[in-house]
């Protein structure tokens, strides 16, 4: 059975919807915990899929986090190997730095739920099932970083050029998070709320704007994954 390799920085930023489909594939998941977890010892070319996830640090933050040497080391043989690999938000900023590109703050905040605007690229691949005509989108980051050399542009917003690229065969990385399941959303809330309070946006907002999107967002989101999975074989 294939093997999926997660990488996770906070319990409450799981696989979220995405689970389901790597459940309905028969692709085995295993979560390994970032500073936790030794992921020196992970070999980076077995797995069928890594998988990076998002969490509150920054991707040039090793110096306090030395676990994300790791996930760099990891991330630059499986491109240099051109292995299947996902990130999603932290994943993505580290996909790019392994790639040689430059993260750093973005021009503020972009927290809350926006649509995606979608390339032409975006529009054939599976990111077409994440149109912001089909679905809004939750955002959650501070930084952004430079496309890198050789990547696809798939889709963006007003504040984030780069939401979302595709790299050689089999390497998609997503600044948003499509992943996120409505009825956990609470969990991010709570996590973040020093975040929250320090940008000053109204967490009853977020609720609300969770409860009209989020069941959207999984039932696209999902399509999505899938026909990327089944894009690169998986």
């Amino acid at each position: 059975m294939p093997e999926v390799i997660v990488i996770r920085h906070v319990c409450f930023e799981d696989l979220g919807s995405f689970a389901d489909v790597f459940d309905k594939r028969g692709l085995r998941f295993t979560y390994l915990d970032a500073g936790i977890d030794d992921l020196a010892r992970l070999d980076a070319i077995t797995p069928a899929l890594l998988v990076i996830l998002g969490g509150p640090i920054g991707a040039n933050d090793e110096a306090d986090y030395p676990f994300l040497r790791d996930e760099l080391a990891l991330l630059e043989q499986r491109l240099v190997a051109d292995l299947p690999t996902l990130g999603i938000c932290l994943g993505a900023q580290l996909i790019a730095r392994a790639l040689g590109s430059v993260v750093y703050p973005g021009s503020a905040k972009e927290i809350g739920w926006q649509p995606l605007e979608l390339t032409a690229a975006g529009r054939t691949s599976p990111l077409r099932h994440l149109d912001g005509g089909l679905t809004s989108m939750l955002h959650w980051h501070g930084d952004t970083f430079d496309l890198s050399p050789g990547a696809t542009l798939l889709a963006s917003t007003l504040r984030c050029r780069h939401q979302a690229f595709t790299w050689g065969r089999a390497t998609l990385a997503l600044q948003c998070h499509p992943e996120v399941r409505a009825a956990q959303f609470e969990r991010w809330l709570i996590g973040h709320t020093a975040e929250l309070t320090a940008a000053r946006l109204s967490v009853p907002d977020l609720r609300r704007d969770s409860a009209t999107h989020g069941t959207t967002l999984e039932a696209q989101g999902r399509r999505c994954l899938a026909d990327w999975l089944v894009g690169i074989g998986l």
